[in-house]
Parts: C-alpha cells; structure tokens; sequence
C-alpha cells in the first residue's frame, strides 16, 4: 500500500504542513471547509499509484499549518500566493491544481492570476462564478438575510466560538449535513443561533464515514481551531475589492468541474453550469455524480480519482 508521508515547508511566512505521496507530475490537492489534508486521503493515494506526485496541504489558518490573526491575512491574493509558492518551494515550475470547496476559488483564481504556473485546473463542488458587480456580502444579504451562513461568518468571534464548542459533535453534524445521505441542507441559521442549528446529529453515519474520520478532525483542529477557516469568509468583500482588474476576465489553463448531483452548493444552479464555457475557454467536462453530496472526493473517492486521472492523463 502507498504510504502517506508528512512534513513541513516554510511558505509564505507560514510553517505550511503537507501530506504527500508518489512522483511525477505535480498535483496539488487544496481542501475547503471545514476540512484538512486529510478530505484527501484516497486521492494522494490513487494518483500517487497512477504515476503522480500528489501534495495536499494544510492550507492557510488551517489545521497543523495554523496562520496569523489578522483577518486581513486571508485574502484570496494570499490564498493564491501560498499555492504558488508552494510549487516553487517544492522545486516545480507548473502543477495541476485542484481544489474542492473553498479550495475551488483558490484554484480557480490560481488558474486567473497565473496560467504560466497552473497548467490544469479541477474544482469539486464550486463552479467558476465571474466577479460579481457588487460586493459579495451586500448581495447575499439582500437576498437571503442575515441568517445566511456566510453573512452570519463576518461577525467577530461568535461563529467559531460556537464551531470549537464540541469538536467531534462539529464535525460529525456539518460532514453529515452537507452530504447526499441527509435531507437537503438549508444554510440559514436561525435568529441567535449558529452554523450547527440547522445540522442535524445522524442517527448512524453514512457508509463513506466513520467514528475514526470524525476523531481525526477534531485531533487536527485541537490547536488551530476556526478562527483561521473563518477568517477566509471575512475577506469575501475584501476579494471582490482586489479583483477588480480581472473583472470578467476568462481562465484560459484546461479545467474540470465534478461536483454531486445533491451538493447544496448546486440549489437554484445546476441549469446555469453550462455558463461556465464562457469563462473557462478551456472546460473539458462538467461532471456530476447522482446522489452525492457536498463532500465529493470523500463521498465518492472511486468516482473522483477516475475523472481525476483521465484528465491528467490528458493534459
């Protein structure tokens, strides 16, 4: 069996940790929220066997890597910079970027700001959405009110505070939740209330999940906590404010997009993903797995790795 190796690599100002496996081309593996290297562990083991060397780091505020306070250090430049220099630091020119959840925008914005660097892009779960003409915020707050998730993340303090409370009952709600296995998820939480409101605990957990799973999140997120993962949601505005010169701008590197047929991220979408092409002058394919939910490389791995693969092999 391929085994997992991890180490640590000074990026950015950060002590980046990183979970690795194989050789070859470079893969790099960027996970969302609220997740670590390890939503990656089947992938860094199959694409290692397939002839790659895969690399799935604890991203900025994340986990084993931790990162500074300030909310103003997670911007989607910073974001951006540390995978770029991750490749450099571990002596490649160019990689393959993938990235499921909010490691979706980072690739996608990698792909953005340096096609010279990323010569593929993946994104599970989050679509390419061009910049919008107003702030991010103002707009989901008009539209879906305070008690959307991502409007209630930009208070100080409260959402984490409620997150870190019970870090095995954290974790074993949200990856339940957002998954195909539990009714459709509906991020809007309730007047005072917080993010695991509307998660509900599962009588069993489904068959892609386990106890040890939930156990090592929680191990992950001893020291760290959310402030870090939080703090990405903070700088949503801020992001829009500092793209504004790749306004509309397309994605030019060859991409892919798997995401499951039941992800929430999909409600009120999944007719409009075609649109895509207009941005993304190079999308390969649009792929969407029946009955998964949000968690794509975790709830289907053998899916995944094989769209994966077929595309690098592409490339």
């Amino acid at each position: 069996m391929t085994e997992i190796a991890h180490r640590r690599i000074p990026v950015n100002g950060l002590d980046m940790h990183i979970a690795e496996a194989g050789s070859g081309p470079l893969v790099l593996l960027l996970h969302g929220f609220p997740e670590c290297w390890y939503s990656w562990r089947r992938q860094l083991v199959a694409l290692a066997e397939a002839g790659f060397h895969a690399v799935a780091p604890d991203q900025r505020g994340y986990a084993r890597t931790g990162g500074p306070e300030a909310v103003e250090e997670y911007t989607i430049h910073h974001l951006v910079g540390d995978a770029v220099a991750l490749i450099a630091a571990l002596g490649e020119e160019q990689a393959v970027v993938v990235g499921h959840d909010w490691g979706a925008p980072v690739a996608w914005h990698a792909a953005l700001f340096r096609p010279d660097v990323v010569r593929g892009v993946v994104a599970l779960s989050i679509p390419h959405r061009p910049r919008s003409s107003r702030p991010p915020v103002q707009v989901m707050r008009e539209q879906l009110g305070e008690g959307f998730y991502m409007v209630a993340f930009q208070r100080p303090d409260l959402p984490e505070a409620g997150l870190e409370r019970d870090l095995p009952d954290t974790f074993r709600r949200m990856l339940y939740a957002a998954s195909g296995d539990a009714p459709m998820l509906v991020p809007i939480l309730p007047d005072g209330g917080g993010f695991l409101d509307v998660c509900p605990a599962p009588d069993e957990l489904p068959g892609w999940l386990t106890e040890e799973d939930i156990a090592v999140y929680a191990a992950e997120y001893a020291h760290s906590g959310f402030r870090g993962p939080v703090n990405w949601y903070r700088n949503l505005d801020r992001n829009w404010e500092l793209t504004a010169a790749w306004h509309r701008a397309p994605i030019t590197p060859p991409a892919l997009y798997v995401a499951g047929e039941r992800d929430m991220v999909l409600a009120g979408v999944k007719d409009r993903l075609h649109r895509m092409h207009d941005y993304v002058t190079d999308l390969r394919d649009i792929v969407l797995l029946p009955g998964c939910g949000h968690w794509t490389q975790q709830e289907r791995p053998d899916e995944v790795n094989r769209e994966l693969i077929a595309f690098l092999r592409s490339l």
